[in-house]
């Protein structure tokens, strides 16, 4: 059973990896990663992206187009095992793009190896959820 210790550093590295999503800044999302070529993610509607290259590179798409992110992270759930840690919730989004607001809900996984103290990401997949 992980120790609250081991969960409160996991949180940590989750909220880091979502106020590096709202800055728009590709550094600051860099850091959050693994130095790795096996990271992966899944941005909704997107296929599979594979290497670290190509995950920055998403990434900075992504932050091209958006004047503004904000970022209510809810039902938030932390898994420890090993070395490996995920966290699972609902990203409720507020983004601002050519003026125009709009708000989306989507469903994140986002995993992360332990390398030493630190926690860094290796896999982000997120699945819009559709309005009823």
């Amino acid at each position: 059973m992980p120790g609250i210790d081991e969960l409160e550093t996991l949180s940590r590295a989750n909220l880091g990896f979502y106020e590096a999503f709202q800055t728009l800044d590709p550094e600051k999302m860099d850091a959050v990663w693994a130095e790795t070529e096996d990271v992966t993610a899944v941005h909704p509607g997107w296929a599979l992206i594979k290497g670290r290259s190509a995950v920055m590179e998403s990434w900075r798409r992504i932050f091209e187009n958006p004047s503004m992110m904000q970022f209510a992270v809810t039902g938030v759930e932390l898994r420890v095992e090993g070395n490996v840690g995920w966290v699972t919730c609902t990203e409720n989004i507020t983004s601002l793009v050519d003026g125009q607001v709009g708000e989306s809900r989507v469903q994140g996984t986002n995993v992360y190896v332990r390398r030493g103290t630190e926690w860094r990401m290796v896999h982000h997949h997120g699945s819009p959820v559709m309005r009823r």
